[in-house]
C-alpha cells in the first residue's frame, strides 16, 4: 500500500506536497485517487504459517526483516488508513515514526504510562492543558507516580533545582521517567527552551533505566511553526483535534519520534486500545492536504486581530507570540525555536471575571467554546473552562487570571473578526 517518493531528481518534495499521495498507491485500490476508508475490523492471512509469522512480529517475538511488510492483522493493531496517516504525520517533524490515537489525551496518557512505573517521578512545566494537569495531579499519583510542576522562572538553574527535588523524593528503585513540556503553554503562550530541557535530560544518562525522555506537547503551534524533535525532544505530541484536523469535526491525537522510543508506546496502545478509527484517519488525511494553507491564513489573520486589540483602552495585554520583546529571554527562545506566531493567543482585559464574561457573551461571529485550531474562530475562558479543575492558587501562580480570555483565530475575514471583538469590548 505504501509509496516512498520523496524527491523528483535532486529536488526534495515538501510535506505540503507529499500530503496528497505519500504512502498510497492507487493501483492497489481500484485506481482510487484518494485512500479509501478501510472499514474492517480484521484482515485475512495468506496462510496459517504467515498468520503465525505476522503475529509473532506484532508481539515482538521476532525481529522484523529488512524491507519486510509487517502484514495486516486487526484494526486495534494496524489498519491501512492508520498506517498511511502515520507515514504522513511523521513527515512534518522529520520523524522516523508516528502513532495515532483516539484523542490528544489518549496520546498523552498512553505515552506516559509506557514510560513511568510506581515509584517514578515526572517533572512538567506549568501551566499545561487542563486535562493533562488532571492526569498529572489526580490520576497518576493513584498509581504511585509523583508529578512535579515547575512554573515561574523556567531557567536552566530553576529546572535543575526542580529535577533534583523530584529525584530526592524518589524511592530506592524510582527514577525520573520524563520531563514533560507544553510550549507555548496553554493558555498563557509562555515559551519553554527545549534545547535547555534536552541538555538537562541528557545529563541524567547515568540514572537507573537511563535518562528521562523529553516529551513535548506541540499542539499550540502545530507541526508548521515549531519542530520539537529538531531542538532535542524525544517525542512530540499533538491533539490532532486542533490544527491538524482543523474542522472541529473529529477527536484524535498523535505522537512522533524515533522507532525505538515509539516501540513501547505502540505496545501499550495495542493493549489499551487507544488507537483512532479508520474513518477518523480518513478525515485526518483529508485535513492534512490543507494544513499549511489553513495555518498560514489563520496566523496572518491573528496578527491583524492581535494588533487591533493590542492598544485598546480596555485591554491590559495581548499574549500573542508575535509581540514578544526580541531582546527578552522569551524573544530569544522564540527566534531560535519558532518559525511563526500561531493563531491562538490570550487577551487580558481590564477588570476581572465580570468584564471577561461581558466580552465573551457579547461576541457575535466568534463562537464561545473550548478547543482551538479550527476553521472557525473560538473564544474561551480558561479559568472557568479548560482549567477549571486547577486550584485557584495554582491558577494564580501559572498566570491564568480571571480577566484572561483565549482567542483562537480561524479563516474568516480578519476585518470581520476585528469588528466583532471591538463591539464586544464596547460592552465591557
Amino acid at each position: 500500500m505504501r509509496r516512498t517518493i520523496t524527491h523528483i531528481g535532486d529536488h526534495a518534495l515538501s510535506p505540503s506536497s507529499l500530503m496528497m499521495s505519500y504512502g498510497f498507491d492507487p493501483k492497489l485500490s481500484e485506481g482510487a485517487i484518494k485512500c479509501p476508508v478501510f472499514q474492517s475490523s480484521t484482515f485475512v492471512f495468506e496462510s496459517a504459517a504467515s498468520g503465525k509469522s505476522v503475529m509473532q512480529l506484532a508481539y515482538g517475538l521476532r525481529e522484523r526483516g529488512v524491507a519486510e511488510d509487517p502484514g495486516l492483522i486487526y484494526s486495534r493493531i494496524n489498519n491501512p488508513a492508520l498506517e498511511i496517516l502515520e507515514d504522513r504525520l511523521a513527515l512534518w517533524d522529520s520523524a522516523e515514526r508516528a502513532l495515532v490515537f483516539a484523542s490528544g489525551m489518549a496520546a498523552i496518557s498512553t505515552t506516559i504510562l509506557s514510560m513511568a512505573r510506581p515509584g517514578d517521578a515526572i517533572v512538567y512545566t506549568a501551566p499545561v492543558y487542563g486535562g493533562t494537569d488532571f492526569l498529572f495531579e489526580k490520576l497518576l499519583p493513584q498509581f504511585g507516580i509523583r508529578c512535579y510542576p515547575v512554573s515561574g522562572d523556567l531557567s536552566a538553574a530553576s529546572m535543575q533545582a526542580s529535577v533534583e527535588a523530584a529525584r530526592a523524593g524518589l524511592g530506592t528503585n524510582g527514577r525520573l521517567a520524563a520531563i514533560y513540556a507544553e510550549t507555548p503553554a496553554n493558555p498563557t503562550n509562555r515559551l519553554i527552551d527545549l534545547a535547555m530541557l534536552a541538555d538537562l535530560a541528557r545529563g541524567m544518562e547515568a540514572q537507573p533505566g537511563g535518562r528521562p525522555r523529553l516529551v513535548v506537547d506541540n499542539t499550540m503551534l502545530g507541526p508548521l511553526w515549531q519542530k520539537p524533535l529538531a531542538h532535542g525532544a524525544d517525542i512530540a505530541i499533538y491533539s490532532l483535534t486542533k490544527y491538524v484536523g482543523g474542522h472541529s469535526d473529529l477527536i484524535a491525537g498523535s505522537c512522533v519520534g524515533s522507532d525505538a522510543d515509539l516501540a513501547a508506546i505502540s505496545g501499550f496502545r495495542t493493549i489499551l486500545g487507544t488507537m483512532t478509527d479508520p474513518h477518523t484517519a480518513w478525515l485526518l488525511m483529508r485535513s492534512l492536504e490543507t494544513l499549511s494553507l489553513r495555518m498560514r491564513q489563520s496566523e496572518a489573520s491573528a496578527w491583524k486581530v492581535a494588533e487591533a486589540l493590542r492598544h485598546h483602552p480596555k485591554v491590559e495585554q495581548v499574549g500573542f507570540l508575535g509581540f514578544v520583546d526580541p531582546d527578552s529571554e522569551q524573544g530569544r527562545i522564540y527566534a531560535r525555536q519558532c518559525t511563526g506566531a500561531g493563531s491562538t493567543f490570550s487577551v487580558i482585559l481590564c477588570g476581572g471575571e465580570a468584564e471577561a464574561f461581558r466580552f465573551l457573551d457579547s461576541l457575535k461571529l466568534i463562537k464561545l467554546a473550548v478547543s482551538l485550531g479550527g476553521t472557525e474562530s473560538l473564544a474561551s475562558y480558561p479559568a472557568g473552562m479548560t482549567h477549571v479543575d486547577v486550584a485557584p492558587e495554582m491558577q494564580k501562580a501559572y498566570g491564568i487570571a480571571d480577566n484572561l480570555v483565549r482567542l483562537s483565530i480561524g479563516v474568516e475575514e480578519p476585518e470581520d473578526l476585528i469588528a466583532d471583538c471591538l463591539q464586544a469590548l464596547d460592552q465591557v
